[in-house]
Formats: structure tokens, C-alpha cells, sequence
């Protein structure tokens, strides 16, 4: 069992540090029933959570599987700082007010993948104000300012003269403090975090808690478009909130090759599941199309329900299959004429103007189903149903 469980906690990893801890902690449940803690943070920075996130919650649920409590922390003191991770300049802070709403959002959102029963909510401010000065000083004896200068995006910003604030400084030690107060056995996160989580370590060890944290972290889960990292910014992603219809559609949308990854990081299929699998696609038994939707219906389902994700999977192959119009389509209407490219980004099926020329450019745009590649079209008044792509509908009235 224990050979079986931990190759499911190593699947998709992109790096462990002490693997020989986990497997031990692995051991010591199996054989006594002793279950370990698991530390994850989040910063409540934005309402909603894509796939990309669920990435750490997929993981956190194989854990709970094999002995694991998640120590589920939102932090809400250290969003008040701003982790720069990632970024070239300092993050905007957030307020108290924003934090805890972020915060109930996140909530709600996790346990449609963790068990509640095997999940400790905490809010770091609980113990971080506990601190105090004297204790947040203390705290920045245990570092040098110039191991914290090897943390790769400090780095960048220091050469090139961009300013960082102390906070910043403080925020990684504060993550770390973390794992001394809750005493982790493991902490989990995106490789972008790798100095914070090596931080935990380091604090374990020199407050002398007895022990030192593993660390396990996950890659950066590619968007839609396979290359990007997944982002609202980008708009390559898929939203835990997406309606139904729209989140089915998105995952079908992504291309073979990428369907093995989203697999492996999201997927609760075992990996002998999605080995044999793979091997049929291979082998030509089994059609790709049919594994991506048993990939589609199965993360539909685990946010929106079994019955939802299957209308979803219906209203798809209607929509694809028969060539029709998805039946819950937007409605809306403008004074005409207008302009082709304005009329797709007001209906909200292109996020720009020049994005919308590219996509007629590239034969992808169609109105009333029929295929457009005048890019200075002008809509008179009527009813129309304008498209881009296979499955970005939305029906206009444009009046005189």
C-alpha cells in the first residue's frame, strides 16, 4: 500500500525535497493509524479559482486519501503584504474587507475536491499578530538579507534598480512561521514558490520543533492554448465558476496532447486507469474524442454535479454534432449599423477589437453561420447570430 500510495502522491510532481519523510509518514499511518499534516496557502488575492489552482487542492486530495490532514491556510494576513511572486514590481495590498470576502468564495469553492472532515480552515493572522514587533523582529534575525537576494525575482528587481519594499523581505519569513506554529510534516505548492516553501525548513529547524517539513511541488498547469501558463489575464483558462455548458465545451477544446497532462494533474483516475487508457487511444481502440470527454464529464461533474455535467456533454454534441445553435445563447441588442469587430466584443464572445479582426482574418468568425472575411462589416438593423470558433455564440438585435 505504501509503494501504491506514494507513486499517486509523486504523480505529476515537478520536484520533492526529503521524499524519504513522506514515505515515512506513509509508513507510520498504514501500520498505526497515524495521520501527518499537509500545509497549503493561499492568498485570498481574487474571488475565484481556475484550474490551474486546483492543481495543489487534486493533490491535497490524494493525501487525505492515504492518512493526510490539510492544514488549509488562507492567508489573510500575508495578502495584506503582497507576495511578489512571479512579478517584476511589488504587488498592490489588499484590504481586510476584500481578503475576507476572497476568503468565503475560496471556501466554498475547495471542498468540491477535499473532504471537509480531513481539512483544517486556518487564517494565519490568528497566530501572526500573536507576533507582535518584538516577535516579527526576531523573526528577521533567523535570515541575511543577502540569502534573501538569491530568491530569483528579488534578484532581477535589485539589478535592475526596482525598488522592493521590506515587507516584501518579511512576507517569505512570515509564510515559514507558518509551518514552525502549525508544525507541518509537509507543505505543498507551485514551483514559482520554491524559496518560500524551502523557508519552512529553514524556520523548523531554527526554532528547533523537532522536526523539518518535506516539501512536494506541482507545475504550472498550461491553459487552453497548451502553452501559457493558465491565467484570466491571458483568457486561456477554465473557471471553477464557468456555468456548465461552458466548462465542458473549454476542455474539449483543448488538444490531444494536452488531454494527457490535464489527466494526469487533474484527473482522479489511478494512473493504471489512465495508462490503460492512453494505451487504447494509442493502439487506436479507443477514440481520442471519447477519452477527452470522459475527461470533460468527469471535472463538469465534480463542480457542477453528474446530471449537469451530462446536459452539458448533450447540449455539446448537439450544438457540434448537428451543427445547431447552443440553446441558452445571450441576447443583445445595439443601434445599427455597427461595426462587425465592435459587435463581438460588446456581445462579450471577443475581449477586443483587434483580436476580433485577427480571428475574421483567420476565417473563424461567422454571422448567421456563414463564414465572414470583411473585417469592416457593418451590421444594419436585423437580428443576427454572430460566432467565433466552434463554441463562442451570441444573438444581436441591432434596431435603426
Amino acid at each position: 500500500m505504501v509503494k501504491e500510495a506514494l507513486a499517486e502522491i509523486k504523480r505529476g510532481t515537478a520536484e520533492i525535497i526529503d521524499e524519504e519523510r513522506i514515505e515515512n509518514l506513509l509508513k507510520e499511518y498504514f501500520e498505526k493509524n497515524k495521520h501527518y499534516f499537509v500545509k497549503v496557502g493561499f492568498d485570498p488575492t481574487a474571488p475565484d479559482l481556475h484550474l490551474g489552482h486546483t492543481v495543489l487542492l487534486q493533490k491535497l486530495a490524494t493525501f487525505q486519501r492515504y492518512g493526510g490532514i490539510v492544514q488549509f491556510i488562507i492567508g489573510d494576513f500575508t495578502a495584506m503584504i503582497g507576495d511578489p511572486t512571479g512579478k517584476s514590481e511589488t504587488r498592490k495590498k489588499l484590504d481586510r474587507e476584500t481578503v475576507l470576502e476572497n476568503a468565503k468564495s475560496y471556501q466554498e469553492q475547495v471542498f468540491k475536491i477535499l473532504d471537509p472532515d480531513k481539512t483544517h480552515v486556518l487564517f494565519n493572522s490568528h497566530w501572526i499578530e500573536k507576533l507582535g514587533a518584538s516577535g516579527i523582529v526576531e523573526l528577521t534575525t533567523l535570515f541575511s538579507v543577502a540569502r534573501m537576494l538569491e530568491r530569483d525575482d528579488f534578484e532581477k528587481r535589485y539589478k535592475s534598480g526596482s525598488p522592493i519594499s521590506i515587507s516584501e523581505f518579511i512576507y517569505p519569513l512570515l509564510q515559514g512561521y507558518d509551518s514552525v506554529y502549525l508544525k507541518s510534516d509537509i507543505e505543498i505548492g507551485g514551483t514559482d514558490q520554491k524559496f518560500n516553501l524551502l523557508m519552512g525548513r529553514h524556520l523548523q529547524r531554527s526554532y528547533n520543533i523537532g522536526k523539518e517539513q518535506a516539501v512536494l511541488m506541482m507545475p504550472i498547469l498550461e491553459g487552453l492554448d497548451g502553452v501559457q501558463k493558465m491565467s484570466k489575464s491571458l483568457g486561456n483558462y477554465i473557471g471553477v465558476t464557468d456555468e456548465p455548458n461552458e466548462m465542458y465545451a473549454k476542455i474539449m477544446s483543448i488538444s490531444d496532447e494536452l488531454m494527457w497532462r490535464y489527466f494526469e494533474l487533474l484527473s482522479s483516475k489511478t494512473l493504471e486507469e489512465i495508462r490503460v487508457l492512453k494505451e487504447g487511444v494509442q493502439k487506436g481502440k479507443v477514440h481520442p474524442k471519447y477519452a477527452k470527454e470522459l475527461l470533460a464529464v468527469e471535472i463538469t461533474a465534480r463542480f457542477h454535479g453528474d446530471e449537469a455535467a451530462h446536459k452539458a456533454k448533450e447540449e455539446f454534441d448537439r450544438v457540434h454534432k448537428k451543427g445547431d445553435i447552443p440553446s441558452d445563447i445571450s441576447e443583445y441588442e445595439m443601434a445599427g449599423p455597427v461595426w462587425i469587430a465592435k459587435a463581438l466584443v460588446e456581445c462579450g464572445i471577443e475581449p477586443s477589437t483587434s483580436q476580433a479582426r485577427r480571428d475574421i482574418n483567420a476565417g473563424a468568425v461567422r454571422v448567421n453561420r456563414e463564414k465572414i472575411n470583411d473585417m469592416n462589416l457593418q451590421l444594419e438593423p436585423g437580428e443576427y447570430i454572430l460566432q467565433v470558433g466552434k463554441r463562442k455564440f451570441a444573438k444581436l438585435k441591432v434596431t435603426k
